[in-house]
Parts: structure tokens; sequence; C-alpha cells
């Protein structure tokens, strides 16, 4: 599913690194300055190499060899120092490129790393909020272990090969153009014969580059997989020990370890074969080039100055030959991570916001299903959902109810727009949901699950998430801890870290959720930092936080999702108690079991199969005397204790 068809060949890979720049190209236009500063640097830099083995030439022509030297090369400004004077000046000189090399290498790296860091940090919090967009459907399907190393290790890659590896690249590549011109420019028949390796050069080094490159992807791939087998295990752990899989889980994780080692180790194979093919070709060039030179310096054609200058050239020419394989390695890796977060980025949600999509009004609460069809497979033929169709007045409480898998939940998912139905419609205050921006909507929906997930946060926190806006337009979710403008507004005035919301209000919720007591028990009270999930809570507790996260944004419409399953008697009383406070003029959807939960509802709604059977008041459903009531029967005789059972509660 996020794996796209990778490139067979050589030429159809060279796109990858243009399709990566292309997708990054709006947050890499931001930082023209610093690049443009970074690029000066670059560019003097690659001038103070250029200049470093002139001093030393001068050295030889002038002062040591000064018999040697050409009339024709000569420089009358040198002639009139004295060899004292000369040597003091060359060696400033020396002195001063260095100086001039430093410094220019200095403002080019800080540049490049700050601009790289700016770059990525923006690409990381546009993936961050495109993964939240992303529909529930792709959730499902994907590994958690595997996104996380996208957002991650993925991003850190490509920051840190952009400043290690392709900054000393292009350094080093502008460097070997130079000095090649500069070479001819010296003696063409010389530059010839250094050139002559060029060709094998290059077609060793695009035939290994390319291999490396397939191998570090296979690699990034098995990472992934253990990222992803380790977040499940991690994440189901009383799972794991409680079915004794932690065997069969260290087998899956060893094997991806140990393919992902050969994979390593491959690639520093390959790595280390085009070093050494490299090293040999400058060798051969740099033998020819030194036979030919001496010959020309015998003859009188140059002078010894000029040869090493061309032998510095040489060898500073083809040091970034020798490196390259280095750098394409990792540069080809950060490419295999580039590549993976564009496929994600590029993946579009399956629930969006319709390109004219307005913001929702307050809601009255009426609600509307008109001949709804859904498949969460749509090409297998099979329905979920089968022409649902019902009417909610405003205010009204609805149950849904039925065996497990009949598409209860799937029926308020829809509501809630975490899916689109395959036909019909959904109208809330007879508008069509989908013609409503996704956060407007959601916004006025609040929804207690049967196993509420608490943050990492403080209570207050986790309370006040429940009115939590979007910093952002409607077109998605930008998360708080990303935004940079909102960290600085937050440090000018903390207390606006709980979005405007008021000590008072959340009280006032936790009080009507009958969660103030027991919150104000704990050690730092509403400041109580949770543990992961709120696994410190009880169930019971939990859910009551869930709740008062619920009514904190008194919302129109509530959906209450088997909200007092696994509860002892005393927490589902409280829970209870706290839910019909929450509903209280708001349009009710509750999916229950337990039918005695839902005897003075409104609307009971009997879905099986994706289909409603039945609906009506629980008086009209038992005279009708169909699948609800036989149902309720059972329920009510299972509950009701045994003659036998009384008469020894009796006697005891």
């Amino acid at each position: 599913m996020m794996q796209r068809d990778r490139p067979k060949n050589i030429r159809q890979a060279m796109p990858a690194m243009q399709r990566i720049l292309q997708r990054f190209w709006p947050q890499i236009r931001q930082q023209r300055p610093l690049l443009m500063i970074a690029g000066i640097g670059l560019v003097t830099e690659v001038f103070a190499r250029l200049l470093a083995p002139w001093p030393l030439k001068l050295i030889f022509d002038y002062i040591l060899l000064p018999e040697a030297h050409s009339a024709e090369l000569d420089w009358p400004i040198l002639r009139s120092l004295s060899p004292q004077w000369l040597l003091i000046v060359l060696s400033i000189a020396i002195v001063a490129t260095a100086a001039l090399r430093a410094i220019s290498a200095y403002i080019s790296l800080v540049g490049l790393s700050l601009a790289a860091s700016r770059i990525i940090t923006k690409v990381r919090a546009q993936l961050y909020a495109h993964l939240q967009r992303l529909s529930l459907s792709f959730h499902y399907q994907a590994k958690s272990g595997d996104l996380l190393t996208r957002i991650t290790s993925d991003i850190d890659r490509l920051r840190d090969v952009t400043v290690n590896e392709t900054l000393p690249l292009l350094i080093n590549t502008l460097t070997l153009f130079c000095m090649v011109g500069i070479m001819f420019r010296l003696d063409w028949e010389l530059a010839l014969i250094a050139m002559a390796v060029l060709p094998l050069f290059i077609f060793s080094s695009v035939r290994l580059t390319y291999r490396i490159r397939k191998v570090a992807r296979q690699q990034r791939r098995r990472e992934s997989a253990m990222a992803a087998t380790a977040a499940e295990a991690i994440g189901a752990i009383k799972v794991v020990q409680a079915l004794s899989l932690e065997g069969r889980l260290e087998r899956i994780f060893s094997s991806d370890n140990q393919q992902s080692l050969e994979d390593s180790a491959r690639t520093q194979q390959l790595s280390a074969g085009l070093q050494r093919t490299v090293e040999i070709l400058v060798a051969i060039a740099t033998a020819m080039v030194l036979w030919r030179g001496v010959i020309l310096v015998q003859r009188g054609n140059a002078t010894p100055g000029d040869l090493l200058v061309f032998i510095t050239y040489l060898k500073s020419a083809f040091k970034p030959t020798r490196q390259l394989a280095k750098h394409m390695a990792k540069i080809s890796k950060a490419t295999a991570s580039g590549e993976r977060i564009v496929d994600l980025l590029e993946i579009v949600p399956a629930v969006r916001n319709k390109p004219h999509a307005i913001a929702a009004p307050p809601f009255q609460g009426n609600i509307q299903f008109r001949n709804v069809h859904f498949a969460y497979e749509p090409d297998s033929g099979t329905l979920t959902l089968e022409n649902i169709s019902f009417e909610a007045i405003a205010g009204q409480r609805i149950a849904l109810v039925g065996p497990s898998g009949g598409g209860k939940s799937t029926l308020v998912s829809l509501l809630l727009r975490l899916y689109d139905p395959l036909a019909g419609k959904i109208l809330i205050d007879g508008q069509d949901i989908r013609d409503y921006q996704l956060n407007s909507l959601r916004q006025q929906i609040s929804i207690v699950l049967q196993d509420s997930i608490l943050f990492g946060a403080t209570i207050s926190e986790n309370i006040a998430y429940g009115i939590c806006h979007s910093h952002r337009d409607a077109s998605g979710i930008r998360p708080r801890k990303l935004n940079k403008e909102l960290k600085k507004e937050l440090k000018r005035e903390p207390k606006k870290e709980l979005e405007s919301v008021s000590h008072s209000e959340i009280e006032q919720a936790a009080r009507l959720a009958n969660a103030h007591e027991f919150i104000m028990a704990l050690p730092q009270g509403y400041d109580t930092l949770m543990s992961e999930r709120g696994s410190t809570l009880s169930g019971g507790q939990r859910q009551r936080i869930a709740i008062a996260r619920a009514a904190i944004r008194k919302a129109p419409i509530v959906i209450l999702d088997e909200p007092t399953v696994g509860l002892d008697n005393k927490s589902e009383r409280s829970v209870n108690d706290a839910l019909d406070k929450l509903t209280q003029n708001s349009t009710t959807f509750l999916i229950t079991h337990d039918l005695r939960a839902c005897r003075d509802f409104d609307q009971i709604l009997y879905i099986e199969n994706g289909q409603v059977l039945e609906r009506g008041t629980h008086t009209q459903l038992m005279h009708l005397g169909k699948h609800y009531a036989a149902l309720y029967q059972l329920q009510s005789a299972i509950a009701r204790p045994h003659p036998a059972c009384e008469c020894q509660q009796h006697q005891s």
C-alpha cells in the first residue's frame, strides 16, 4: 500500500532526488537568504582551494629553483623582491589562504546547517500533520512502527546527510571542475592524460552507486519492519506475555535484524569496493602525469612549480572521487528515506474537506440518515451497512443495539466522518455533513468510548483537550508542540496553554462527571501528570475524566460507545449518573449490549448484518416480540437470581 514501484535501472533512479526536491521546494524556498549565504561561502572556499598550491609554486620557481623558471612565465613584481621578502610574503599568503578557506567553510557549513534544520523541521511538522489527517482506513492498515520510523529516523537522516555529505560533495565537485579547467589551462596534454581514467571512474561509480542505493532501500524497509514489530509487542505487552508470544516475536524481530545487518554489511562492502577502485585509478593517473610532466620539465617546457601545481590539483581534483563512494552511499540511503517520506505525503486522505466546504454553524442536533450504504472494502462486494435510514430529532436519545459486528460503531463513525458512505447521505439540521469542514463538524460532537484514552499530560490538560481548537485553517490540525508561534505565545502568557479554558470550567466539567472528588485526592490534584494512556487510574476514573472532557465541549451531539463495559457496580453507577448529566438536551447515540440501559430511550434501533431490522421505543419493540424482545428476555433471565441462590442468601 505504502510502497510505490521502485526504479529498476539507473536512468529511472536519477529522478528520485529531483522528486524529493520538488516536493520540499516550498520549504526550501523559504530559506533562500541562508542558502545564498551558504552558497557564497561555498564558492569562496573553492576559490581558496584553488589558490592553495600557488604560493608553493612561486617558492619553487622564484626561490628554490630560480634557474629553472621560464622567462615567458616571468612575473616582474616577484623578481623585484629579495628572496627573504618574497618568502615572507608567500608564507603570509599560505596562512591567509588557509584562513580564507576556514572562514568560508564555517560560513557555508553554518548557513547550510541552519537552513537544513529549518527545512527539515517544517517537513516533519507537515508530515505529522498529514498523518493526523489521513483516514482511519489508512491507519488501520499501516504499521505504527513504520510510521514512527519515517517521522523520526528518516527525517533525521535527511538532515544529517544534507549537512555532512551533500555539502562536502558539492564543494568537492565544484573544486573538481574548476581544477580540471585550470589543469587544461596549464598543460592540455597532461590534462588529457589525467582525464583518461575518467570514463572508467564514471562507469564504476554509476554501477556501484545504484547497487548501494538499492541495498540501502532494502535496509530501510528492514528497519521499519523491526520498529513495527517492537511497537506492536510493547503496545500489547500484556497480551504477549499472557499468550507466551515472546519467543515467536523475538524470532520475527531477530530475522529482520539479521537481514538488516546483512544489508548494512553489503552496503559497506560495495562502498569499500568503489573506494579501492577509485584509489587505483587515481594512482594510475598520477603516475602517468608524473612521467610525462618530468619529461616536460627536463625539456624546459614547464617549471617544477608548474608540475607541483598540476600534481596538487590532480590529487585535489580526484580527492572527491575517493570519497564519492562514502558520500553516495549515505546520500543513497537519504534518498531512500526521502522517497519514503514523499510517498507518505502523497497519500490522499480518503476523507477530506470538499473544495468549497464551509464552517459548520452551531448545530441544533437534528440528524437524518438517508439510504446510507457503506463497506470497508468496496471492491469486496460485502456491505457493512446497507440502506440505513432513520431520523433523530434534536435532543432525542437513540440506542443502537444488536449483536457484535452488526455495524453499530460503523454507523456513528460515519456521523463523525471518520469514513464517508458509499451511497446515501447523512444530514445534520438538513445539510449534508460532507458540505462542512471536518474540524467544524467534529468539534460539535462529543464522544465517550469503551476504553477512553488519556494523554501523557495533566488532568487539567486532558479535560481541556475537549475544546482544543485548531491553530490552523480547517484543512488540517497543526500539532501544538510543533507550532513555534504558539510556543512563543505560551511563553509570554502561560495561562493560554489550556486554550483559554479557565480552571473553573475544568472543575465544573469534572464535577458534572463525578470526578472532582477523586481528582482532588490525587497528589497534585488537577496538576497530576497522567502516565501513558492513564494506566495509573482505575477504569471508572478514566471514564469519568473522559466524560469531563466530553462535557467541557458542551456539544449538541453526544456519542457513547459502550461507556460502562468492564466497570464494577459502584463505578458503573457513578459513570451512568455522569452520563445522564452529560447528555441532557443533547442528541445522544448510545451503543450498548445491555438492553436495560436503553429502556427509557426515545428510539431503539436493532441493527444486525448492517441493516436496521427493528426500530421503536422499548415498549413498542417488546410488543413486536421479535429480535429485541427475545434478546431482552434472555438478558433478564440471565440477570435474575436463581431461586436456590435466593434461598441460600436468605439462610445466610
